[in-house]
């Protein structure tokens, strides 16, 4: 990035506007633009090339065009949490690090016919920086699954409903669960439909990470069960086989 450049007034959209035919390909569906600290060959590695790399075929094909920007940081324009009741107002490239409060890991929007994905790379851990990779492409995928994606997966959902089998993925999903079960319809309705889209984002985002890096599932009160976390693994990897050489549970690296 040259020296002389000056990010204090440029939101992502202008960023990603100037930078547009520097972008370098990853692949069909992806390219990339860092303008934050040098990336060696291994950060390349370690932050694009091997996440990239890691996707199924099947949810590679199935995104949109994506461009990732690597940025120092990024400020939120309104310097409050974002809600989602309201647009979040413009956030914007920033060398220096922001003030607490307007700090923002990442944030995503549209250009055109593609989806950017802006992350701060300065004061983020790599496996931090990965799951919310994985998270963004996930709940992409489940804004648009498919009708025997949708299906096969509540199905799954019903039983465990059937089976008053307690907690989730993450957070998100728990929350919109708990939600769900204080309404009066828990199979039917917005609020079933809303927590099982955010399901299979949380789920889905868990597979995706597992089958690039090597991750542990924390254990709690609030998380799912392991023999239906499998089960829900189990469906993802028929639905989204791994790449060649790629594994999903731990018996198929020792196989």
């Amino acid at each position: 990035m040259p020296a002389q450049l000056d990010l204090s007034k440029l939101s992502v959209t202008q960023f990603a506007e100037r930078f547009r035919g520097e972008m370098i390909p990853l692949s069909n569906t992806f390219s990339y633009f860092c303008a934050s600290v040098p990336m060696s060959e291994e950060d390349l590695k370690e932050y694009l090339e091997e996440p990239v790399a890691a996707l199924p075929p099947a949810i590679a094909g199935a995104l949109p065009k994506i461009s990732i920007l690597l940025v120092p940081y990024l400020e939120r324009g309104d310097g409050h949490e974002k809600r989602k009741t309201a647009p979040p107002a413009a956030d914007y490239v920033s060398i220096e690090r922001p003030p607490e409060g307007r700090l923002s890991p990442y944030t995503q929007l549209k250009l055109g016919d593609e989806t950017v994905l802006a992350f701060a790379l300065k004061d983020q851990e790599v496996a931090e920086y990965h799951y919310r990779f994985y998270h963004l492409l996930a709940t992409l995928m489940a804004d648009h699954w498919t009708d025997d994606v949708e299906t096969r997966y509540i199905r799954i959902l019903r039983d465990e409903l059937s089976a008053d089998v307690h907690g989730e993925v993450d957070e998100p999903s728990w929350r919109l669960k708990q939600a769900m079960r204080r309404s009066q319809n828990v199979r039917n309705g917005k609020a079933f439909r809303e927590y099982a889209r955010q399901s299979f984002a949380d789920t889905l985002t868990l597979y995706l990470h597992g089958i690039c890096c090597d991750i542990d599932v924390d254990t709690g009160p609030r998380q799912l069960p392991s023999r239906n976390l499998r089960k829900r693994l189990m469906l993802l990897e028929e639905l989204f086989p791994p790449p060649q050489g790629y594994a999903v549970f731990p018996e198929q690296l020792e196989a």
